[in-house]
């Protein structure tokens, strides 16, 4: 699509600091009781500007103190969108401990939006309640920070604040505790953003990294400010297939026996038996999904810390299954959960220096055991035996998963004067971890998995995408749209699955998986889908299957290359019609989706769509049946009755026509 920046966007980053030098940087910290704000002439800053593209500017302020505390600053201009992103390094280049570093923001500044609405979530709580929103007047002030030792429990690292006129998205990038502080000033507010927990002294030669922060500013509407940050988002950050940002893809799997947890009971036998009955029933999957339990583990996924692959069910290791990925044009999933580890596996066995462990009350020691990957030598050891791995099994898609909270662990290994320390840099390792693995695998793809969505902050998300975005609520619809909703406002790409959890004779929900029903395909929509079609399913499936696919995949592809538009509010009630457009306005085209779920009593629902041309006419066609109508663009501004079945969607793509 053409761009929709305007001269005015671009001036609307006028909200933020004016950034002339390195005394004007929006950073600030504490230099043991010295609060410091920008880099002051002391540190006697270098400043370089490099345009690694025709879109990119980067320019770094590098400044080093007489005590030899050197602090690096990094501001990437985006230059086709109003959009800047900071983070900072501190090191100490001295040959003694620097005095205390605490407080560190990197953006402490005004922000000239007066009477904004702060727009913010709970991101994945694990529970029913996540992936809420809320419009809150910011008169008061606000603290969002973390549940825990991940990103995105109970509070979302990405949030807006919407003005008269124009507004501001922020996107924070720190895959464990940030907290940002948003506070009401004359003529506008308050922002700071940070790692939360930070209060050490630096050792001769170490480095710490703040987090990142994204702003991206507009002007208009909240609506507007959606879909230019969408744009940006996909443009940016969203990880690229052959120099494109990634297609819609459909993941399918077999687990294996029946009986046994998650793919304890995978096999070379039954995957390929799977993965070849799907393709024999002209149902070709884009990616194939191993997941917990293809290592020994005697049944118990959890029991991790032998990455080996297990040779009693996979005598050939994974190659052949990586082969047959590869001739039937189809890319590879393998999990990996490297930073938890139990006793009695290969690294607790052989490696108890690299892990950190808790105490319980009792004296006993955790279960959960932390691979420290601030450990270099643990860090390596993690990026050799994965990186052999996935190679010798011909895996393109890396999926790494984090089932428990590191901030106990990080809390108890510190001292008074390292708070902070030990996360920070673990932090550094996560993400040297991962960037090894994209470079020693050209291609490679990495699904970010933190018992569910829990650790997809903006810096992770420059790396990964969120495949398994939670753990809530995979076949109980209305919670999916509350989640969709979200996603598609900060996180465009993301993983739905198509199975029903609703009785069919009280339509109430219960959390247990169901076969897959034309329903369920509707409520599924997302630009990646996994299918749960049986491998041994009977021919009728396999034909929803081959008559469903195809609509996802023309709708998903529209979601990641049109505006989108909320048409409906999601409040998780099966009473409700839930309504999405997706629109293109410079070919005018689209799709918008209808569902009506389950206990909905209104027969019809008024559609009023967005972004149209009332003086145009639209030819809309419905998905399934071809069916098509023609309106006035006019009409389906102001609202067009549709009537749907209980328990039903339709999809409508459409298209201008004068």
């Amino acid at each position: 699509m053409k761009s929709i920046v305007t001269r005015a966007d671009l001036q609307a980053l006028s909200v933020l600091p004016s950034i002339t030098g390195p005394e004007s940087l929006p950073i600030s910290f504490l230099y043991g009781d010295t609060p410091v704000h920008g880099l002051p002439a002391s540190f006697r800053t270098e400043v370089k500007t490099h345009t690694p593209s025709s879109r990119l500017s980067v320019t770094t302020f590098t400044g080093c103190d007489e005590n030899g505390l050197r602090i690096t600053v990094e501001l990437t201009r985006f230059l086709d969108y109003p959009a800047l992103s900071l983070v900072a390094f501190f090191t100490n280049t001295s040959s003694a401990d620097t005095p205390i570093l605490s407080n560190i923001k990197i953006f402490d500044s005004a922000v000239a939006l007066p009477k904004a609405a702060f727009i913010h979530s709970n991101g994945d709580t694990l529970r029913e309640d996540g992936y809420e929103l809320w419009r809150d007047p910011l008169t008061k002030p606000f603290t969002l920070a973390p549940a825990d030792g991940t990103s995105c429990n109970g509070a979302f690292p990405y949030f807006t604040l919407q003005g008269k006129d124009m507004g501001l998205h922020v996107a924070v990038g720190w895959p464990a505790v940030w907290q940002a502080d948003l506070a009401p000033k004359k003529n506008g507010l308050t922002l700071s953003v940070g790692q939360k927990r930070c209060h050490m002294s630096l050792r001769p030669g170490e480095t710490i990294r703040t987090p990142r922060v994204d702003l991206i500013a507009y002007t208009g509407s909240e609506e507007r400010g959606v879909n230019l940050y969408r744009r940006w988002y996909i443009d940016h950050i969203l990880p690229r297939e052959d120099g494109q940002p990634l297609p819609p893809k459909c993941c399918m799997h077999v687990f294996g026996a029946e009986g046994k947890p998650e793919f304890t009971g995978a096999s070379e036998e039954n995957q390929l038996r799977g993965l070849n009955a799907y393709l024999q029933n002209g149902v070709r999957p884009d990616i194939w999904w191993i997941d917990a339990g293809w290592y020994p583990c005697n049944y118990e996924w959890p029991r991790i810390g032998t990455w080996q692959v297990d040779a009693d069910r996979f005598p050939n290791g994974l190659r052949p299954i990586g082969e047959a990925c590869a001739e039937n044009d189809m890319r590879f999933l393998l999990w990996f959960e490297p930073e938890r580890v139990r006793p009695g596996t290969e690294l607790a066995l052989e490696h108890p220096d690299w892990l950190l462990t808790l105490v319980k009350e009792d004296g006993s020691t955790a279960e959960n055991m932390l691979l420290d990957l601030g450990n270099p030598a643990a860090c390596d050891f993690i990026i050799d035996r994965v990186d052999s791995i996935l190679k010798a099994s011909g895996v393109t898609i890396y999926r790494q998963d984090f089932n428990f909270d590191p901030l106990p662990i990080w809390i108890r290994h510190e001292a008074p004067d390292r708070i902070g320390a030990i996360e920070n840099h673990h932090v550094q390792g996560y993400l040297r971890y991962w960037d090894s693995l994209l470079a020693r695998n050209p291609g490679l793809l990495i699904d970010s998995c933190a018992s569910g969505g829990r650790r997809n902050d903006i810096e992770t998300m420059r790396r990964a995408v969120p495949l398994h975005y939670t753990d809530v609520g995979y076949g109980h619809h209305p919670i999916k749209q509350k989640q969709h909703a979200l996603m598609f406002r900060y996180i465009p790409y993301f993983r739905a699955h198509n199975m029903s959890w609703d009785d069919p004779a009280t339509g109430e929900y219960a959390s247990s998986g169901k076969p897959q029903d034309r329903f369920s395909y509707y409520c599924a929509m997302a630009p990646a889908l996994t299918d749960m079609l049986e491998w041994d399913a009977p021919e009728a499936d396999f034909a929803l299957a081959r008559e469903m696919q195809p609509i996802w995949r023309k709708a998903a592809s529209m979601m990641l290359t049109c505006d989108h538009y909320a048409l409906t509010e999601c409040r998780k009630s099966r009473a409700d019609y839930y309504a999405v457009q997706f629109h293109d306005p410079d070919d005018h085209h689209g799709f918008v989706e209808l569902i009506r779920n389950n206990a909905c009593a209104e027969p019809t629902f008024c559609l009023r769509m967005r972004a149209l041309d009332p003086t145009a006419t639209y030819i809309l066609t419905h998905a399934e049946t071809g069916a098509q109508l023609r309106l006035p663009g006019e009409a389906l501004l102001t609202g067009v009755d549709f009537a749907l079945p209980p328990r039903s969607g339709a999809i409508y793509f459409y298209q201008r026509t004068c």
